[in-house]
């Protein structure tokens, strides 16, 4: 029987340990002849990535041995770490970012020298090395240096230079007999997402590079070179205001599906191809409408095209091979997992799935899609989750508290996936929003170009009309909403609790505090990045200061709780120590979590699960309902009802 209880109060089986540390991540799934190999990032083991083989017999075993990390530090956010060719799998170490190849049963054997980065591999086998994006850092206070190289497999001689000259390089792909190469390449202040090219060169006998021409140069965000079994070039580009499949023929370019769905997604990271081609020129796609994927599949010759039918929602790191595919895929109702499909039968088999826990779907929000009006005229995008509990119901006239999520990027989006961590909140009776806002991938360039220059603006105000639609609905209490993000998100969540009083309380994971420090002290990567959703610095110095929470902590009234990683490079801690000192000098109530160890975005369990439940036990105090579990406090400063 169900009982009634406030919301928030509800005993829950989701349990904060349960969603940080049962839950493993995915990365790089791939298909190399029978075998599957996937990345997997384990909080349970402090954060630890570890290349997985299953065999053609259907056992699964560790690639790399316990003390490596499959972990690559370029763009810092990394990706495509892992590398599997003919017989080897060559990987990047976390610890000292070399390169290591292992062969068969033997040891890794390292095949790099220190101070450099390497991601996004490629086998150039027929010269016995690897063709990688690579980041030099043996020069102390000097930008970062990204290029193309070649890697002796053997680690026999220096590594040569294939492409250099401009700030940033991706997806080096050889053609399928090793003689020509292309690449994307991209100059600062663009961004991957923005503006970028793809360059063509032959590859000579002795192994360089002549002939270097650029294909495309435009107004658009082109990514993803594929070499076809023909010898077409495949690509993603924008230029339609969607990110659709081309093929490049002399002379030009031509589309191969023109849909107002999005084929691609921002490169935040490396090594997350969204097609890929199979025996018979066949595309095999997936694509985006409305935040959710889903797989379909184009003949180059016929110009067909047929939907392949998943129960997947999200789907990602796609790798086509003859006969199967292999992603990460997930929906509202399974977590993410490896799988494979068969492209004949349309069979999905789940590999391996991101948690082994059993969770009765009577505890599980299943989000709807929420489509909301916004400033201008226009509408917004998120996912709400009412409140759900079988054991559970809110008492009469009572309307549930709202936690707003901000997703980082900014130019990144949420999913519908299945989350342990959303239904931690849902399960105790806390709705949620996830937020969607302009700026956000998956809803064409225009969406995205709508955070141009209005960082901390569209944002929020997107976040904010999401949570006052569901209150004029009814849905929530529009008295008890908190906002929270993790770093672009932390900043949209710092700045809407600075100059707006929509929500009563919220938390920032390593959020921006101060945009001007940003620009100043973040990575080569970002460090133009600004330019774009706030202006040229220092021209603009007058924007980077107007819109800081750090410059307005005189219009700031809400209670913040801060969780920070102490060697976070992306997002220093000073800017929330600073924003904690303001606060708790002002006397607003405020609460500080460090961590040790921890970078950008937290991967050890034991501190995921310290900040999931000091979230709760700091909302519980500021929005007056009393919790359910058994949680260590955290120390809130300036909070008077403390006992």
């Amino acid at each position: 029987m169900s009982a009634v209880a406030p919301y928030g109060s509800w005993r829950s089986p989701i349990s904060a340990e349960m969603a940080a540390g049962s839950a493993v991540r995915f990365q790089e799934a791939c298909v190399a002849g029978d075998a599957v190999y996937w990345v997997e990032l384990r909080p349970a083991e402090r954060g630890r990535c570890v290349l997985m083989r299953l065999d053609a017999n259907g056992r699964q075993s560790e690639v790399t041995p316990p003390e490596m990390n499959v972990r690559t530090r370029v763009h810092e956010y990394g990706g495509g770490a892992s590398m599997v060719g003919d017989g080897f799998v060559a990987y990047a170490n976390f610890a000292d970012q070399r390169l290591y190849v292992q062969r068969g049963g033997d040891a890794p054997r390292a095949i790099t020298q220190a101070g450099f980065r390497y991601a996004d591999g490629v086998a150039d086998a027929r010269r016995n090395r690897l063709i990688c994006v690579r980041e030099d850092h043996t020069v102390e206070d000097r930008e970062a240096i990204n290029s193309i190289v070649a890697v002796d497999l053997d680690g026999a001689i220096p590594d040569v230079t294939l492409a250099s000259g401009y700030d940033f390089y991706s997806n080096p792909r050889l053609n399928a007999d090793g003689s020509q190469l292309v690449w994307i390449a991209w100059n600062h202040p663009q961004m991957p997402w923005t503006k970028t090219e793809l360059w063509l060169a032959d590859v000579r006998p002795d192994g360089n590079v002549a002939n270097a021409r650029c294909l495309v140069r435009g107004d658009e965000s082109v990514n993803q070179p594929v070499w076809t079994e023909d010898g077409s070039l495949l690509f993603v580009s924008d230029r339609s205001g969607w990110w659709n499949l081309y093929r490049w023929a002399e002379g030009g370019s031509q589309p191969l599906l023109e849909r107002e769905a999005e084929f691609g997604r921002p490169q935040w990271v490396f090594g997350e191809p969204t097609f890929g081609v199979r025996r018979g020129n066949r595309v095999v796609c997936s694509y985006s409408t409305e935040g959710r994927w889903r797989l379909g599949e184009l003949g180059l010759a016929s110009g067909i095209w047929r939907e392949i039918d998943t129960p997947f929602t999200s789907i990602g790191s796609l790798n086509v091979a003859d006969t199967h595919a292999v992603f990460i895929g997930g929906s509202p109702t399974q977590a993410n997992a490896v799988v494979r499909l068969d492209l004949e039968s349309g069979e999905c088999e789940t590999l391996r799935c991101s948690s082994d826990l059993q969770i009765d779907t009577a505890y599980v929000s299943v989000p709807q899609t929420a489509e909301f009006p916004t400033e201008n005229g226009l509408k917004a995008h998120g996912f709400f989750y009412a409140p759900h509990n079988a054991d559970f119901f809110g008492p009469d006239g009572e309307r549930p508290p709202l936690i707003v999520i901000s997703h980082g990027g900014p130019t990144s989006a949420t999913t519908d996936v299945l989350s342990l961590s959303v239904q931690y909140w849902t399960s105790r009776g806390i709705a949620v929003l996830d937020v969607n806002y302009g700026g956000s991938a998956g809803y064409g360039r225009a969406y995205r170009q709508r955070l141009n220059g209005a960082w901390g603006i569209v944002d929020v105000d997107d976040c904010v009309n999401g949570a006052r639609w569901l209150a004029a609905q009814g849905l929530v209490d529009g008295e008890r909403m908190v906002i929270r993000g993790g770093s672009a998100g932390g900043f949209t969540t710092l700045a809407a609790l600075t100059f707006g009083d929509a929500f009563r309380a919220g938390a920032s994971y390593y959020g921006v505090s101060d945009l001007e420090a940003l620009a100043l002290e973040t990575h080569k990567f970002e460090s133009r990045y600004l330019d774009g959703l706030i202006g040229p610095y220092p021209e603009r110095i007058d924007l980077y200061q107007e819109r800081s929470p750090i410059h307005h902590v005189e219009r700031l009234a809400q209670p913040i709780i801060f969780f920070q990683g102490l060697e976070d490079k992306v997002v220093p801690p000073n800017q929330a120590e600073r924003m904690v000192d303001a606060l708790r000098a002002k006397g607003v109530p405020v609460a500080y979590v460090a961590f040790e160890g921890e970078q950008h975005g937290f991967r050890q369990a034991a501190n995921i699960v310290r900040a999931m439940t000091g979230e709760l036990y700091f909302y519980s105090r500021m929005l007056g309902f009393e919790v359910s579990d058994a949680i260590e406090p955290v120390k809130i400063e300036n909070d008077a009802g403390a006992e």
